[in-house]
């Protein structure tokens, strides 16, 4: 590969002329092209995407940091894209006609001064995905897997969703030009998620059964029709989604965090931020490694389950539950992918309950920017990996939040109203967290009951001392 160059201004730029092929994970067997399952025909491990151009190519890691920073400045519509804007690092479509983009990426990092407190850790960041077009870190892939479905020649491409990818694939395929077929679980989607797929056009199918169930039955389709996989599986998501440790290291002046933590349901975005860490460290851009965490729910703890019990050698299914659906996850098909991230980094992976959920959800909306239940089990994890010190206090971490406030209003409306446990066996415990419930006040429409209601306010909680 030839030494990045910045194309003239004013016009669209060009792509690398890299070439990729298909490796398995398991046996490593290389192959040129893959089968709609993606998975290996030798030994049935999933394929991830190799590009051994980029390792032989005549740049040097401080003029790729160069000229992505100032791609930052472009107007061109790859450079707009967070995603596109690291095309060096990414399966080249054929042109640039064929890149779907709806200018992803260049998702925000905050510093999380509450969390940090309360955690006690000194540096705290959060790597908000929830900033995406359609709110959720999906996006960052489905650019990248859409495009090539659609240079590809197909014109329905498909998913299995918990809510998220669904809303992702659907928009993508609509500005494509491509038809959306989308399976999720009847009863156990957010109607915020469903209703994204559904002004998007996708067609959408509610199954009698759960997320593993309707992706078994999408794994079955795709062999009998023309249609293209959208899921996690295909690795073309992946390197999409491998681009967020890129920009996060961007934004910290390529100096590594300690830590970083992500939720963990299907597992294909663990398996992507670990793909771009071992990159960068081989390509230069980084001087050593993160450590990558991942963080379950207790009634999704799949991963947790198979390093626990089974030492990481096979994946024990779990029938899973919790309120956090993104991650609501039994049978998660990157596992072995994030196995391999987890070792290769020195990671750890944890459980948290659904009061600890809903506690650090509140918490990080305490921060003024929020996130979706699942996203919240970052906050959560991160108090136990403490506890357990294995995350020291001294040191950097970044929690990764993968979706917006905005995805589940259900859960946020039912947990300060006080309804989110009601009937469970939770309910009695879930008193404790009262304190973060900010539940609202209806009022006759006078002066004096709002001015009645500031200075009760006032007295029964310190931070609106200054009212």
């Amino acid at each position: 590969m030839p030494s990045p160059t910045i194309s003239e201004k004013g016009s669209e730029p060009t792509l690398p002329q890299a070439t990729f092929r298909f490796r398995c994970i398991g046996c490593a067997w290389v192959t040129p092209s893959a089968a709609q399952d993606f998975r290996c025909s030798q030994c049935g491990n999933l394929l991830e995407i190799t590009d051994p151009a980029w390792r032989s190519g005549s740049f040097q890691a401080s003029a790729l940091k160069s000229l992505w920073r100032d791609r930052r400045s472009s107007n061109a519509s790859l450079d707009r894209s967070g995603v596109w804007r690291f095309r060096e690092l990414l399966p080249a479509p054929q042109s640039v006609q064929n890149v779907i983009t709806l200018r992803e990426g260049n998702t925000p990092l905050y510093d999380l001064p509450q969390s940090s407190r309360i955690t006690g850790v000194n540096r705290l960041y959060g790597k908000h995905q929830g900033m995406n077009p359609t709110g959720s870190f999906k996006d960052a892939g489905m650019t990248v897997a859409a495009t090539f479905a659609r240079q590809a020649g197909y014109r329905w491409v498909a998913c299995a969703s918990t809510g998220n990818t669904s809303a992702s694939m659907a928009a993508y395929a609509a500005r494509g030009g491509m038809c959306s077929l989308v399976l999720v679980p009847e009863g156990k989607i957010s109607w915020s998620k469903l209703s994204q797929a559904l002004d998007y056009g996708a067609l959408t199918c509610q199954l009698r059964t759960d997320f593993d169930g309707c992706l078994r039955l999408l794994q079955e389709l795709v062999q009998r029709a023309p249609v293209y996989q959208l899921n996690s599986i295909n690795p073309f998501r992946l390197e999409g989604q491998k681009t967020l440790a890129l920009e996060l290291l961007e934004q910290l002046d390529w100096q590594p965090p300690d830590h970083i933590i992500v939720p963990g349901g299907n597992l294909g975005n663990s398996s992507a931020i670990g793909k771009a860490l071992l990159e960068m460290l081989e390509i230069g851009l980084i001087p050593r490694l993160p450590k990558l965490s991942v963080i379950q729910a207790e009634g999704a703890n799949a991963l947790v389950r198979t390093l626990r019990e089974a030492g990481g050698k096979h994946l024990v299914s779990v029938q899973a539950e919790t309120r956090a659906t993104a991650i609501r996850i039994g049978n998660p098909a990157s596992w072995q992918k994030a196995v391999n991230v987890l070792q290769a980094t020195g990671g750890a992976c944890e459980q948290v309950s659904e009061l600890e959920i809903a506690q650090a959800k509140a918490e990080i909306g305490a921060e003024g920017i929020g996130c979706e239940p699942a996203s919240a089990v970052t906050l959560a994890g991160l108090k136990k990996l403490v506890k357990q010190d294995f995350v020291k206090r001294d040191e950097t971490v970044v929690l990764v939040l993968t979706g917006s406030l905005l995805k589940d209003p259900d859960f946020t409306m039912e947990f300060h109203r006080g309804d989110l446990f009601k009937g469970t066996v939770l309910e009695s415990e879930s008193v404790k967290l009262d304190r973060f419930r900010h539940p609202p006040v209806v009022l006759d429409a006078t002066l004096e009951a709002v001015i009645r209601t500031l200075e009760q306010a006032e007295k029964s909680d310190p931070t609106h001392s200054n009212v």
